[in-house]
């Protein structure tokens, strides 16, 4: 019998939850899964936390966990990982567009060869503002990191439990985990999945997520590439600026000391702009190489074990 936690992370949707519970409630019985279902209220202001705690009251399965304020999906996910039990965690949203229907596709696939299957919403119902943003970042994941997936931004995952002892979530750090976990060795697929027209709540994404999660994707690209050895990209960088800066200054000096013993001409070095460069780049490249070894000496010591978020109540 597989074993089974979904970790559905809840923001202001109090109207799905009793739907998709009773739905995922369906697939269970109908597949013999051994499940566990674990809500994280995110700061929600709608009434959702007092209809999950109706829920549990009625399930002794159904687990859930309310944040003081909103933390976020990746320390939502974070904070119902700590406490799932099953052997596979699947993630999904609460807004009814994720068919828990779809949840046995999404394990089949994975299989044994499989360590996380990313679903992939190939036919999508929601507006062009929503699509064309999601495609671009798509594509520019895929190019920055390598791992190419039609749909990095779908919450609808399964993946096997030690993933997120691994991958430690925070920020908006959740749509990266394929790209985390690849980096870990871990085997990444994907299946498409069917998506549900909106008929809850209101779509969290769009153009103006783009430049943040543009900047994630900057930092999960040095994180993949160079989180133990921060020193060979900011000390390369800042060793080919501070060579550069000695050679331009090398050169002004010679140049000086031969007009003025050869030619006996006055040259007012600070006039040249080769001299406001050179300094420039000495000093950029001096404290490039200061900040990659302060970068290097932060993770000898080793990463904050305090978690980003603030637990109000348990159930």
């Amino acid at each position: 019998m597989t074993s089974l936690s979904i970790l559905i992370p809840v923001l202001n949707e109090a109207d799905s939850l009793p739907q998709l519970l009773a739905e995922i409630w369906a697939i269970s019985a109908q597949e013999k899964y051994e499940l566990e279902v674990i809500f994280v209220d995110d700061g929600s202001t709608d009434g959702s936390w007092q209809v999950i705690q109706g829920m549990a009251a009625g399930h002794t399965a159904v687990h859930a966990i309310r944040f003081r304020r909103n933390f976020g999906k990746a320390a939502a996910l974070r904070a119902a990982a700590s406490i799932a039990s099953g052997e596979l965690l699947v993630t999904m949203d609460a807004d009814l567009q994720d068919d828990p229907a779809e949840i046995p596709k999404l394990l089949a696939k994975m299989g044994n060869e499989f360590d996380l299957v990313s679903g992939w919403k190939e036919v999508r119902h929601d507006p062009i503002g929503k699509t064309l943003p999601s495609k671009v970042f798509n594509k520019l994941v895929g190019w920055m990191t390598g791992l190419k997936l039609n749909d990095h931004n779908c919450g609808f995952k399964v993946y096997r439990r030690e993933i997120f002892d691994d991958v430690k979530l925070y920020g908006e750090m959740h749509r990266f985990v394929p790209v985390l976990a690849a980096a870990f060795g871990y085997r990444v697929g994907e299946c498409a999945v069917q998506h549900r027209p909106r008929t809850h709540g209101k779509s969290k994404y769009g153009w103006s997520r783009l430049p943040k999660g543009f900047l994630d994707l900057l930092t999960v690209s040095f994180l993949t590439g160079f989180s133990h050895r921060p020193q060979h990209l900011i000390g390369s960088v800042g060793l080919a600026s501070f060579v550069a800066g000695c050679v331009g200054m090398s050169w002004l000096a010679v140049y000086w000391v031969l007009r003025m013993t050869v030619f006996h001409e006055w040259i007012p070095l600070h006039e040249r702009p080769l001299m406001l460069y050179s300094l420039g780049a000495l000093l950029l490249g001096s404290q490039l190489l200061c900040m990659g070894f302060l970068a290097e000496l932060m993770v000898a010591k080793g990463q904050d074990a305090k978690e980003p978020y603030s637990i109000r109540e348990r159930i």
